[in-house]
């Protein structure tokens, strides 16, 4: 058996200046806002809808960062979709720009023309970048 990546989407995010919560039970945490999402793909592309899409991160004492993101898409058609993912970023060696993150984003809609993404278990991988903007490739896992 053989695991199949078929391209989703590219997305580009831009985030707010964090919210630092500090240290608390289960690590730092500290919550990105979403100023935007674009997504750009050939089934599925769109941009974010409303504002309450963000990351709530939170980072262990071993220096894993944990994404926890809710963000509401959409579509080019006007659909809207819902999606949630979450990942790892190794922030080890500090919280220093550029970083790498892994994704495995889970989608909903009531949308009948997006149904099938309620079915698509993705993963994706990124780059966090200086100015706050993520740039992500998503693929749909067979």
């Amino acid at each position: 058996m053989t695991v199949e990546l078929v391209p989703l989407c590219t997305m580009h995010v831009q985030l707010k200046p964090p919210i630092e919560v500090g240290a608390g039970p289960a690590g730092t945490r500290m919550v990105f806002e979403a100023e935007s999402f674009k997504l750009d793909g050939d089934r599925f592309s769109g941009e974010m809808a409303g504002a309450a899409s963000g990351d709530w991160l939170l980072i262990g004492p071993e220096g894993t960062a944990g994404l926890d993101v809710r963000a509401t898409f959409r579509t080019h058609d006007g659909a809207f979709v819902l999606a949630q993912y979450h990942g790892r970023m190794d922030v080890s060696d500090g919280m220093d720009l550029p970083k790498t993150i892994y994704v495995s984003p889970r989608f909903e809609t009531g949308d009948e023309r997006y149904a099938w993404l309620n079915r698509v278990q993705a993963v994706g991988k990124g780059v966090v970048h200086q100015d706050l903007s993520i740039d992500y490739e998503w693929y749909e896992v067979r």
